[in-house]
């Protein structure tokens, strides 16, 4: 399957009307580990797209300027379907999120943004190199997610868990995969340097270890049926080896795969089986019946 096919915007939509806190029955522990994706992501791909507007104006290739669009409003539809099972799932179900959305917010509104250190002469004449930075860290974070998504479209281990959370998860996984290479192809255009990917994913790799946990630990806190354990790696681990979670080897593998020089995301999932299921994705598929009948 060709990596050159028109990145498109599904605009779907999810009821969580009767999706339980533990979506995946009898596993509270792996219900919010996958449930930090809701407090991590909006925030974040929503940065995406604004990094990446910021880019467009530099990208000369035709394709590449497509499949940029293309991962914008995919990202922006991401963070849309994430932050919509904030106020409907989460509050619902007891879970307060304000206490990582603010932090979470503020590292993506004032450490990452634009001019970190105030609009200066200074900052303003580093902002190529800084956009180039951030471009990097996006290229690291979306090795992860791919490598995630090719692992909830794939599994069969979660065939009892909610069909909605679990299609909200699959649609998203599936097409982080779809467009896989887009972030690497961005960070190459505009200059980035293989050893600066390098020192990204050295960075990424604590950092969204460090996300999921507190995210995890923040609803488990709150859940009466759940008391924290320290231990987030050890938790994975074990829910790993029972098929709930991507096992910790070959998510240790994928990072290693990166840092050889030759190394480029295409080799990462399978883009037949990311649009295989995207074409028969429940939300997907009303997605696209909406779409035509306003075409019609």
């Amino acid at each position: 399957m060709s990596e050159q096919h028109r990145l498109e915007q599904r605009k779907v939509r999810f009821d969580f009307a009767n999706t339980p806190l533990h979506w995946v029955p009898n596993e509270p522990e792996a219900s919010h580990i996958m449930n930090s994706l809701h407090l991590i992501l909006p925030a974040g791909e929503f940065w995406f797209c604004r990094v990446y507007n910021k880019a467009l104006p530099l990208v000369t290739d035709p394709q590449l300027r497509e499949n940029v669009q293309g991962f914008v409003k995919q990202e922006a539809q991401h963070a849309h379907a994430h932050d919509s099972a904030l106020t409907p799932y989460l509050l619902r179900n007891g879970i307060d999120p304000t206490p990582f959305s603010r932090p979470i917010h503020w590292l993506f509104e004032r450490v990452l943004c634009d001019f970190p250190l105030g609009n200066n002469a200074i900052s303003r004449a580093l902002q190529p190199w800084w956009l180039r930075q951030r471009v990097g860290l996006i290229a690291a974070v979306e090795h992860f997610t791919c490598v995630l998504g090719d692992w909830i479209i794939t599994t069969r281990s979660l065939g009892h868990a909610d069909p909605v959370m679990l299609d909200l998860l699959r649609w998203h996984g599936a097409e982080e995969v779809e467009h896989r290479s887009v972030a690497h192809d961005l960070h190459v255009h505009i200059g980035g340097s293989l050893l600066m990917r390098w020192v990204y994913m050295l960075i990424a790799t604590p950092a969204l270890i460090f996300l999921f946990s507190s995210g995890m630990k923040i609803m488990m806190h709150q859940d009466p049926v759940t008391r924290y354990r320290p231990g987030f790696l050890r938790l994975w681990y074990h829910l790993g080896k029972r098929g709930l979670l991507p096992r910790m080897g070959s998510i240790g593998r994928s990072v290693v795969r990166y840092f050889n020089p030759s190394y480029h995301p295409r080799s990462e999932g399978d883009i037949r089986v990311a649009l295989d299921y995207l074409a028969n994705s429940p939300a997907a598929q009303r997605a696209a019946a909406e779409q035509a009948q306003v075409r019609a």
